[in-house]
C-alpha cells in the first residue's frame, strides 16, 4: 500500500485529514467526512486493504457523530474516520461494503437512535422491541459538550529541560 497515494485520495473526499501521533492516540490518521461521502470512503478503504475495527457514536453538539476505526492488513496504518448524522438523524450504511458493520450499526441504532439508510435489517439488536424509543446513550441537551471538547488534542512538545548544575562537592 502506498500511504501517500491513499492519503491523497482521502483528501479528495474528506473535509479534513490529519496525521496523528500513533504513540499518543493509537491511530495514525484522523479523517472527517460529510455523510454523503461515507460510502465512497468505505469502498476506498476496502479496496486499499483496510478492515473495519469498530464503529460507534458519540452524542455531542452539534449532532451525533459516528466514528469508524479502520486498520490495514499489512501495513501499520490505523485510521479514525468521523461523520455527523444529518438533521433527520440519518447516515448511509456501510454494511453493504463491510459485513461486520451490520451488528455495529444495529447497536448504534439501539443506543443512539441513528438510522443507517440502506441498511438491510435495521431491527433492534440488544434492546427489546418495546424499548425501541429508549435511546439510553443520548445525553440531556443541557449536558452536551461541543465536539472540540471530546477530541484528542495533540500534546505540546516538551521544552528542553536545563541541565542541573552540580556543586563542587557533587563533582
Amino acid at each position: 500500500m502506498d500511504v501517500k497515494n491513499v492519503v491523497q485520495q482521502w483528501q479528495n473526499m474528506a473535509t479534513s485529514v490529519e496525521e496523528v501521533d500513533y504513540s499518543v492516540s493509537g491511530y495514525d490518521y484522523s479523517v472527517c467526512l460529510e455523510g454523503e461521502k461515507l460510502s465512497a470512503f468505505a469502498g476506498l478503504m476496502l479496496n486499499e486493504g483496510f478492515y473495519l475495527v469498530d464503529l460507534m457514536a458519540v452524542h455531542v453538539e452539534p449532532a451525533i457523530e459516528v466514528v469508524y476505526q479502520f486498520a490495514h492488513f499489512k501495513t501499520r496504518c490505523r485510521v479514525m474516520a468521523r461523520a455527523f448524522v444529518d438533521g433527520k438523524g440519518e447516515i448511509p450504511t456501510i454494511s453493504d461494503i463491510y459485513q461486520g458493520a451490520n451488528w455495529h450499526e444495529r447497536e448504534t441504532r439501539d443506543f443512539h437512535g441513528v438510522v443507517f439508510t440502506g441498511h438491510p435489517n435495521l431491527e433492534p439488536l440488544i434492546l427489546a422491541e418495546e424499548d425501541v424509543d429508549l435511546k439510553p446513550l443520548l445525553k440531556d441537551e443541557k449536558k452536551l459538550k461541543g465536539v472540540a471538547a471530546v477530541r484528542r488534542v495533540q500534546p505540546e512538545p516538551e521544552a528542553a529541560k536545563p541541565e542541573a548544575v552540580k556543586s563542587p562537592e557533587q563533582s
